[in-house]
């Protein structure tokens, strides 16, 4: 019975580590590809600066009295480069002697030779770099959502890993590059960590920038100032790029970069004591090198943007053109639902400003939000001038022609080649909710219909942003319906949509807090209060503006009894106008 048990309890822990690794598959395979990647570069950079005797050649000099006894253990024929010859056994220098200048060239032999490597340094850096590949892994496991999905996004980060790891570790080899205040002029940090800030947001760069940093420590045999110098210039990139709109922002952004990577350097060297001799090539290095980043960021960027089919605030201020040829046709075939968009755009944008989440997405996403709209137009309700296309069909087939939109709408942004989290809220602005007014109707002449033939066929909202087109969405099409349409009138009414939305699970699968939802019902009736405010008719104005008091207690008296059933029947309003 134990060992059942036991058994048992061993299925369960597997099965949980292997729902984790198929989960994580993305984010695993890409740490191993890194750690793989820098594991070639480590053992290049290891065979070519220590030898087995763990020692590094600048670590001693001619003359210099050595510290220990190095032996080699093979043989090393003399070549063009280093003209002497090593045997297999001989004593290259001896503890407590001093080093002369044969057995120095004879420890340079040995520390340029791929056939010596210095496998307990190069086992040390290993270890080192599993466990930044590890703390990489779960930083972005933790800080960044459906991070199961960002193959892309992480296979990028790692090539810029690779490449800074690369560029530091040969890098300091040349002569000019030796010392550690050279070595920052030719670390790329600011120009991919500016590039990820924009592709991705501050959260991604943040991590990267700490990985990258300590990437170079160790790719810097352990020196702390170019560790500092590349954390700090790329905290400094984060906080320069992360708001701008505009793409010419970035040559000033590259201005302050370079203003900035000349103070740092300064204090750098002013706080380990050093004089300023031969320093002026690193400051003017430095300074160059965050210029530079800036413009060659401006130049990436846009190839980086259509490859990696990224929502970047750039490409997202693109897409917001109404202009656009998808825009316009919407116009001229599809008014109707071009307005809706618009003023659904409108609700979205506020709503996610004041719960913090992303506008720009939120608007681009509510402008395409209903383009699969566009080839049947007449089938929806807000386009219809008259006659209603719904009277002549059945409702099984009126509600595949009105579930087919989102189908349609998710195809052409694919073929317009959208960024991911705009697809994500065409496919999601109607979750999986059923298209209540038309399964009412089919139901009365067939029972044995379920609620899922008249669903809808997406996922409910996986984002706040998505979450909250989809209410905006809802709110703009039903208070449409709503008569009077007065603050009080409109905060019921929201309300009991939002309300319905929560019970029927559609805000299950995003981070909206009540609070966020509190906060966006506010913003929506502040948007739709100032909008419907000129329509609101006022009867018999002409007497109430001759005994004003006594008409506006009339007005308060019947709009008071009129709230009681506003939501009943104006959400019965709503799902004909909806859906029809």
């Amino acid at each position: 019975m134990n060992n059942k048990k036991k058994e048992k309890g061993n299925n369960v822990y597997f099965q949980i580590i292997v729902d984790f690794v198929k989960k994580n598959s993305v984010a695993i395979s890409m740490m191993i590809l890194s750690f793989v990647l820098v594991s070639a570069l480590n053992f290049l950079n290891i065979s070519t600066t220590q030898t087995v005797a763990s020692f590094d050649i600048d670590g001693f000099e001619i003359g210099q009295i050595a510290d220990r006894t190095i032996v080699a253990n093979k043989t090393l024929p003399a070549d063009e480069n280093n003209p002497v010859s090593v045997k297999e056994g001989e004593k290259i220098i001896r503890k407590g002697f001093a080093i002369t200048e044969e057995g120095f060239e004879k420890l340079k032999k040995m520390s340029e030779s791929p056939l010596y490597i210095d496998f307990r340094a190069f086992a040390n850096n290993e270890l080192f770099l599993f466990l930044l590949m590890i703390g990489w892994f779960l930083l972005i496991m933790f800080l960044i959502p459906n991070h199961q999905q960002m193959f892309r996004e992480i296979l990028v980060q790692v090539i810029f890993f690779v490449v800074v790891y690369f560029v530091v570790a040969f890098g300091r080899k040349l002569d000019f590059l030796s010392s550690p205040y050279a070595l920052p002029m030719i670390i790329p940090a600011s120009l991919f960590i500016m590039l990820i800030t924009i592709l991705y947001g501050k959260t991604e760069a943040l991590i990267l920038s700490l990985v990258m940093s300590f990437g170079v420590l160790n790719a810097a045999n352990w020196a702390l100032e170019p560790f500092l110098y590349t954390f700090a210039t790329s905290l400094c990139s984060v906080v320069i790029v992360h708001k701008i709109e505009k793409r010419i922002d970035l040559i000033f952004a590259s201005i302050v970069l370079a203003l900035y990577n000349i103070v740092m350097l300064v204090l750098f060297i002013v706080i380990s004591n050093e004089t300023f001799t031969n320093m002026g090539r690193s400051i003017v290095g430095v300074a160059v090198n965050g210029f530079i980043s800036g413009i060659l960021t401006l130049g990436f960027l846009t190839p980086l943007e259509i490859i990696l089919n990224t929502a970047s605030v750039f490409r997202l201020m693109d897409l917001s053109d109404l202009n656009n040829p998808l825009m316009r046709k919407m116009l001229v075939n599809a008014s109707g639902t071009y307005n809706h968009s618009m003023m659904v755009a409108q609700l979205a944008e506020n709503a996610c400003r004041e719960i913090g989440a992303n506008p720009l997405i939120a608007r681009v996403g509510a402008y395409y939000h209903d383009i699969g709209k566009l080839e049947q137009s007449q089938y929806f309700v807000e386009n219809q001038k008259g006659e209603n296309k719904h009277d002549d069909i059945n409702p099984t087939l009126s509600a595949s022609v009105i579930k087919s939109h989102v189908k349609k709408g998710v195809e052409k942004a694919q073929q317009l080649h959208l960024p991911k989290s705009i697809v994500d809220i065409i496919a999601e602005h109607h979750g999986n909710s059923v298209i209540a007014y038309f399964y009412n109707e089919a139901k009365e002449k067939d029972p044995t219909l379920t609620p899922e033939d008249f669903s809808y066929p997406g996922n409910p909202p996986s984002t706040r942003e998505s979450a909250v087109v989809m209410l905006a969405d809802t709110v703009e099409a039903a208070c449409r319906t709503l008569e009077k349409p007065s603050v009080a009138r409109l905060e019921k009414f929201i309300t009991t949509l939002i309300n319905a939305k929560v019970e029927h699970k559609q805000l299950d699968n995003c981070d909206l807090t009540f609070r966020d939802v509190s906060k966006i019902k506010e913003a929506f009736v502040q948007v739709l209060a100032g909008y419907y405010h000129s329509r609101i008719e006022y009867p018999d104005q002409k007497n109430q503006e001759e005994n004003p008091e006594s008409k506006e207690n009339t007005n308060d008296q019947k709009e008071s009894k009129d709230e009681k059933p506003v939501a009943k029947n104006e959400v019965k309003a709503t799902d004909k106008k909806n859906e029809k």
